[in-house]
């Protein structure tokens, strides 16, 4: 899953890796990271909270060679789909590495609530952070759907949001590729 901070795109990949899929949440699994957009220079600590404008010279990216990796052992287990969950500003360049997209929009209150009241991620609790995270939600689900992507409501229950991604998961994808992005975007 990727996209806005607080969609929820770790609670849905938990729920599909206990329930035995290969999912793999890009984002704690060292699959992303902070670039310098400068330098291209990898950012090994993040400051918190981030000093005004960090934001803006800063990005979180994925490692293209890494998702590049998993889509060859999608390809080579055909009969497993890998669900790759997380939200980086370079996602373009991993596009085509994927069978379908799925993008979760959840509303600019909705994300506010998750964001101040989570507790396994700071992001989003600094004003710097929300006010970044909910510009990102107000253009994503747009941008998404543009893109192809498809879009599951993200305010329904956990339970159901997983099941709708299992669904889309299921169905066959472009040529034999069996890796599935789950974006997280939102919407106002």
């Amino acid at each position: 899953m990727t996209g806005t901070a607080g969609a929820g795109k770790s609670s849905v990949c938990e729920v599909l890796t206990s329930r035995g899929h290969l999912a793999v949440d890009a984002d704690w699994e060292g699959y992303s990271h902070w670039v310098d957009r400068v330098t291209g220079d990898v950012v090994q600590h993040r400051p918190y909270p981030v000093p005004p404008g960090w934001l803006d010279r800063f990005g979180w990216e994925i490692s293209v060679e890494r998702v590049r990796a998993l889509a060859a052992e999608a390809a080579q287990t055909r009969s497993r789909t890998v669900l790759r969950c997380g939200n980086v500003e370079n996602e373009a360049a991993v596009w085509r590495s994927f069978a379908r997209v799925v993008c979760l929009v959840i509303d600019d209150d909705t994300l506010r609530h998750r964001l101040a009241t989570r507790t396994t991620n700071a992001f989003g609790k600094h004003p710097g952070e929300r006010a970044a995270a909910l510009a990102r939600n107000r253009e994503a689900e747009g941008q998404y759907r543009l893109l192809g992507a498809a879009v599951i409501d993200a305010t329904r229950p956990l339970e159901v949001v997983v099941r709708d991604v299992e669904a889309l998961a299921a169905e066959p994808g472009r040529a034999s590729r069996r890796l599935i992005a789950v974006q997280v975007g939102g919407s106002a």
